[in-house]
């Protein structure tokens, strides 16, 4: 296995991982940036007003999201797996 292969792998496999954990967190973070800007504008300086709308929408992001997040996951996988003759020969 040459050094160009591995790379490629890896860079292949931290794309994908950014991907799909940008796809998660950057909804949250807007819904962050919402009830801060909210929080800011009432004085309410409440926890669990910042908290739980960032966690439900982790979680709703995760539901609708979670065949999407399969099927990428599934298809680094399989081009892992078509690859091994190629690496390997």
């Amino acid at each position: 296995m040459s050094p160009e292969v591995f790379v490629g792998i890896f860079r292949e496999a931290l794309f994908t991982i950014m991907l799909i954990v940008a796809a998660i967190v950057v909804p949250s973070l807007l819904i962050g940036l919402l009830v801060a800007v909210f929080q800011a504008a009432t004085s309410i300086n409440e926890q669990t007003l910042s908290f739980l709308p960032r966690l439900m929408m982790t979680l709703l992001t995760l539901i609708i999201g979670a065949h999407w997040f399969t099927q990428t996951m599934m298809d680094f996988m399989i081009g892992l797996i078509n690859e091994i003759p190629s690496v390997i020969g």
